[in-house]
């Protein structure tokens, strides 16, 4: 049962944060994963769930919790990960999850992924969500976590 307090500040309101980011360190996708990799075990405590899509350069990452709790993350993530230049693009309530725990996909250039990528992308096949507007971003993760194809890989 969630407290009258953490009630006052929004946690019994499910909400939905889509963000980007770029990474300003070179070499550093590792870095990143381990860092993700620990911060799905701390969501997964805290009721988060997530989507994520990374490699070295750029991430698109889906987080849904309570608004206090998805609050919370998004100020860890901007004052904890400087390397990360953070951009949100959604933000809204939500009556349903539409992830189940902490989904990662690193993006690799295979055959598989630059199907997807040709899709969502406008400019070229490169991964860089920052060419694209927000509905094709969406439409990108939906995608690339909801095919059945590459999810039995």
């Amino acid at each position: 049962m969630i407290s009258d307090e953490r009630n006052k500040n929004g946690a019994h309101i499910l909400t939905s944060l889509t963000y980007i980011g770029k990474n300003r360190e070179k070499d550093n996708g590792v870095k990143m994963a381990r860092t993700f990799e620990i911060a799905r075990r701390n969501n997964e405590k805290s009721g988060i769930t997530s989507a994520l899509a990374i490699n070295d350069n750029y991430i698109i990452q889906n987080i849904e919790g309570s608004r206090l709790d998805v609050n919370e993350l998004i100020t860890r993530i901007i004052t904890e990960r400087p390397h990360l230049f953070i951009h949100v693009v959604d933000i809204k309530e939500v009556e349903t999850r539409k992830w189940d725990g902490f989904l990662i996909r690193y993006l690799t250039p295979t055959p598989e992924y630059e199907v997807h990528t040709l899709r969502h992308f406008s400019a070229g096949t490169d991964f860089n969500p920052y060419l694209m507007p927000k509905d094709r971003i969406t439409s990108f993760m939906d995608a690339l976590f909801t095919d059945e194809l590459l999810n039995d890989m």
